[in-house]
């Protein structure tokens, strides 16, 4: 059976020592954070997480969700149970506007909450992620009648809400979407069609469900500038908030998929159900980004949160599993044989799996105190400046995060051997769940374009010459520092990498777009593996020259050792496919395929 242990005492460190999220007591929401309940609200939610949520993944996946023949859905056995223990502790409302009954703590708290979930049970945690994504694009972009309306439930969680964008004809490309909205004169439409792939789109859980809907109006202009976004709730809501008739919306049918299986993936029918537009007309992309945006950052963390568990359970594994000798002679001559520790090549895949997630814990919480910032500062040039970084890292972190996820877990299934493949370990679930990480909310190529072709020239490319400037400055800052020495220039040649490869892009780009395309993806990774990098390089340099007491403090030295010395070269190889050009890449006509 798998096991889980939330790392705790990792995020303390991060928050506290690295990052000094005391600095932060000038925003709302910080100010009275301090060690003692940080410390406590993340104890309180990796129990929640640890004996609750982590117990009923293999349920989960194991025995899915069913439709019934009204069209109603029960989830796995106990979900309800873990859903309400979830909502009653007010993880839901963490980081939520108190004015709509929140508590107002910073997101930053709210990402660590969920990667410790999304690890425990990532299916059981998309019901109330989904929600939170919802609750932000309502509290940026409703009335003031709808906020008041749907958020205090939501908030609380005796409402969860999903997002339905994609159909049966359209994924990425939104600008084909069919489904309707008809005004009926009285503030409401009248919304008809099909969306697919809708994650907890119905369920036993919350006593309402509330569809953010995106929809064309008739004669609205053609593409994704006709797009609108509407609120469609399952139950009308009645005068006095209680739940009135059914709308009309229903779940067509479930999809059968290769993991997740215990969140209900749905197709969703529409069929003349009332629904109310959020934002302005034909702006719908616009306030539905504000979900996929969130969305995408609590994708990423659910890459990191499925490499994390994979890795526990593969370094249990591999204390115990006897196999051969090792190469230097028998290391536990008492035994039969040697623990497979002693290989120098499953030491470097579980080290491999380690050193990416140690980083990629830090490079979230350090974009999610950037989100924080951007949202709840009140000077303009810090709002600036985190925004830039937070828009820049959006598509870095959804897609190399869900990509090495991925990639992690299969090697943390191959620590198994013959075991990993059988069901019962819980290692095949791992991969399968992870897989999807890579593909919802923007398929990781559309990622990839996306910061190539959006998010380096935005604004003069203004947000990637503040990263350089900031990695770069902690290098010459730090040149002479005997920390972090030895890290500086392995980091230094990635920057320099990642730069070449930006101007590459500058001079080849723009007279021959598939330039751009054909190295987008090895851009991201690139970029990925610098920011990982200085990642961590932030926590050598805060564990100072002194031996750490705590041992697993004191591994950091040498688990940044390893990351420089064995992951960060492959900047190079990305570099060398990136400068490659397209050429080879177009070459070949389709037929030929």
């Amino acid at each position: 059976m798998p096991s889980y242990r939330a790392p705790v005492g990792d995020v303390n460190f991060l928050l506290n020592q690295v990052f000094g999220i005391e600095k932060y007591s000038n925003l709302s929401g910080f100010s009275d954070l301090s060690s003692d309940m940080l410390d406590a609200i993340l104890s309180e939610g990796a129990k929640l997480c640890e004996e609750v949520l982590a117990p009923l993944n293999r349920v989960g996946d194991t025995e899915g969700c069913k439709r019934h023949d009204d069209a109603s859905v029960t989830t796995p056995k106990g979900f309800k149970a873990a859903y309400d223990a979830y909502r009653e502790g007010g993880w839901i409302g963490l980081s939520a506007d108190p004015e709509y009954g929140g508590q107002g703590l910073p997101y930053t708290v709210a990402a660590v909450v969920n990667e410790f979930s999304s690890s425990a049970n990532m299916a059981l945690a998309m019901y109330p992620g989904l929600t939170m994504g919802a609750i932000a694009a309502l509290l940026t972009h409703a009335s003031p009648e709808l906020k008041q309306t749907y958020l205090p439930k939501m908030i609380e969680g005796e409402w969860t809400g999903t997002m339905n964008l994609t159909e049966p004809h359209c994924g990425t490309d939104l600008g084909l979407i069919k489904t309707k909205a008809v005004p009926q004169g009285d503030g409401s439409y009248k919304i008809s069609g099909t969306k697919i792939f809708i994650s907890a789109g119905e369920h036993d859980m919350s006593s309402n469900i509330i569809h953010l809907v995106l929809a064309r109006m008739e004669g609205a202009p053609e593409g994704v500038k006709g797009i609108s976004l509407f609120v469609v709730p399952k139950f009308l809501v009645n005068a006095d908030g209680s739940n009135g008739a059914r709308n009309g919306v229903s779940c067509g049918s479930i999809e059968h998929k290769m993991g997740i299986h215990g969140n209900a993936t749905c197709v969703m029918n529409y069929d003349s159900a009332t629904g109310w537009l959020v934002g302005a007309a034909n702006k719908g992309l616009a306030a539905m980004f504000v979900m996929m945006n969130e969305a995408r950052l609590g994708v990423a963390i659910q890459g990191l949160a499925q490499s994390e568990v994979a890795y526990q359970n593969a370094v249990a594994y591999a204390r115990d599993r006897l196999q051969g000798r090792a190469l230097t002679g028998a290391k536990q001559p008492e035994k039969p044989a040697d623990s497979i520790l002693v290989h120098p090549d499953v030491r470097k895949t579980l080290l491999t799996i380690r050193a990416f997630n140690e980083a990629a814990r830090a490079l979230v919480l350090w974009t999610a105190l950037k989100s924080d910032v951007a949202h709840r500062t009140d000077d303009a040039k810090a709002r600036q400046e985190a925004d830039d970084l937070l828009g820049l890292m959006t598509p870095v972190l959804k897609g190399v995060l869900t990509d090495k996820g991925f990639e992690n877990a299969v090697n943390a299934q191959q620590m198994f051997g013959g075991h990993g493949y059988i069901e019962e370990w819980g290692m095949s679930q791992f991969v399968r769940d992870a897989r999807i990480a890579m593909i919802y909310e923007g398929a990781n190529g559309i990622q990839a374009l996306d910061l190539v072709g959006r998010k380096l020239p935005k604004d003069g490319g203004r947000g990637v010459m503040a990263f350089f400037n900031e990695v770069g400055g902690f290098i010459k800052a730090n040149a002479e520092d005997e920390t972090v020495k030895g890290l500086l220039g392995p980091l230094g040649k990635g920057l320099q990498d990642l730069q070449q490869a930006t101007m590459w892009f500058m001079n080849n780009a723009m007279m021959k777009p598939d330039n751009a395309g054909a190295g987008s993806t090895d851009y991201m990774h690139l970029f990925g593996l610098v920011a990982l990098g200085y990642m961590w390089a932030l926590q050598i340099k805060a564990l100072g020259p002194e031996k750490a007491e705590d041992e697993a403090l004191e591994t950091k030295r040498l688990l940044a050792r390893f990351f420089m010395e064995r992951m960060m070269p492959e900047t190079a190889t990305r570099l060398a496919r990136i400068t490659a050009g397209a050429d080879s890449v177009m070459a070949l006509s389709a037929d030929a395929f």
